[in-house]
């Protein structure tokens, strides 16, 4: 296989079972005169399984801007080079966006390899509808991931986190907080030989009472278009009561975790009291 000179690969590897590697990668990586890894420790697992020995290069989060200068450099001199995560597909919640944003505005070629994805895989799985959104890592703070959460479960796509283990009763909560009535997937070792996969209603799940380890892939499962029933006689003897206390912003946030209705109706009624107090 003959590739470009001057042409940064970005290839997708195994996200677990070293035999999902397509043959063109193989080729790809095999023809490369650098391949960038995100820790190349991990990557000589793959490459020494693919008999691939090949000079490597370390690019990960914290050198990405540090390297970019010494990257450019290769390209310019017309290398090949070959970037790839520790597992799945460069660039989606790895490192790699940096350096492909700089080749775009330097004209360098950039040309995919596409192969295993723990995204795709775990919807595909999953049973829900695949008109879906992936977010990746959530926050670690409870003030951010709730304002997060807030925004995101109004959404009626299936959506995709990736979530540490050792932090997953932290995150469950708030998915039952913000997530009632859907459907949650948790995909453990997804393609290895302990892979494991957990499914329950979002209402139902009980927190872990044992460790578990790794990084968990979490689908969450399309929001019932059907809104609950509003009893907007309800609402508005809420809101006109927080609504003395509360900033119309607060208030809005206070009825909508009560309530779990649609936000933008719960604004309204809220806006329509405010208005009506001016004008009385």
């Amino acid at each position: 296989m003959k590739l470009s000179n001057k042409t940064l690969y970005i290839v997708s590897t195994p996200i677990g079972n070293l035999d999902d590697i397509t043959i063109r990668a193989i080729d790809v990586l095999k023809n490369s005169d650098i391949i960038l890894c995100e820790d190349t420790r991990h990557s000589l697992k793959l490459l020494n399984h693919l008999k691939i020995k090949k000079q490597l290069v370390s690019y990960h989060k914290f050198n990405e801007k540090k390297e970019l200068g010494k990257i450019m450099k290769y390209l310019n001199e017309g290398k090949i080079l070959s970037l790839i995560s520790d597992a799945g597909t460069p660039s989606l919640s790895d490192p790699g966006r940096l350096l492909i944003q700089t080749c775009i505005q330097k004209n360098i070629r950039i040309i995919p390899i596409p192969g295993v994805s723990s995204i795709t895989t775990s919807i595909s799985i999953s049973g829900f509808k695949d008109q879906f959104l992936f977010y990746g890592f959530l926050p670690k703070t409870e003030k951010e991931l709730e304002k997060i959460l807030s925004s995101l479960c109004q959404l009626s796509f299936s959506q995709v986190f990736f979530i540490p283990a050792i932090k997953i009763n932290f995150y469950l909560k708030k998915f039952k907080k913000f997530f009632p009535g859907r459907k949650l997937l948790i995909a453990r070792e997804l393609t290895k030989l302990h892979e494991s996969l957990y499914r329950e209603d979002i209402d139902k799940i009980n927190m872990f009472k044992t460790s578990i380890k790794g990084e968990l892939t979490v689908v969450i499962s399309e929001k019932n278009i059907k809104d609950k029933f509003l009893d907007e006689n309800k609402i508005i003897k809420k809101a006109k009561l927080y609504l003395k206390k509360y900033s119309l912003k607060d208030v809005v946030e206070l009825l909508f975790e009560s309530e779990k209705i649609n936000k933008k109706k719960i604004y309204q009624i809220c806006l329509n009291i405010k208005k009506n107090e001016k004008i009385n």
